[in-house]
């Protein structure tokens, strides 16, 4: 969740919001910056490798300029039946732009992103290279069949 500026946006557009970082002091700033934007955010301080969040739960999921390859299962997961998923990090590409990034556990190669989340239905997807190396995929969560 970082400093929370997605989670507050998405709070004032009406969404019930629920952040999660593993910095206990992150979530906290996240909180505090909520209640001077007038904001009900919900935070959690956790690593999620050990505890994942819940199944089938989420109506969207936004992930910016984070990875951590051991958790797109889990992400896709999370998702609630047409739970969409809106998810964008660097690129190999990103130590071209001399910022940002440069080990290969915190850059996704070409197409990577795409292919992690072929389970889900890919509403968007692109890589672009200016100003920043991103890759950048919408996807949504199949419903549930009765």
């Amino acid at each position: 969740m970082g400093r929370g500026r997605h989670a507050r946006a998405l709070a004032r557009a009406g969404f019930r919001t629920f952040g999660v970082d593993l910095q206990f002091e992150a979530v906290r700033r996240a909180l505090d910056d909520a209640i001077a934007d007038k904001v009900t955010i919900a935070g959690w301080c956790a690593d999620l490798r050990h505890h994942p969040l819940p199944r089938s739960r989420f109506d969207v999921i936004v992930v910016t300029r984070y990875l951590q390859r051991d958790l797109f299962v889990s992400i896709g997961d999370a998702l609630a039946p047409d739970g969409v998923l809106i998810y964008e990090t660097f690129t190999t590409l990103q130590r071209v732009c001399g910022r940002g990034p440069t080990s290969p556990d915190h850059l996704l190669e070409p197409g990577e992103l795409r292919h992690a989340f072929g389970m889900l239905e890919i509403l968007f997807y692109e890589e672009v290279s200016a100003p920043d190396a991103l890759a950048r995929i919408v996807g949504r969560r199949a419903a549930r069949r009765s």
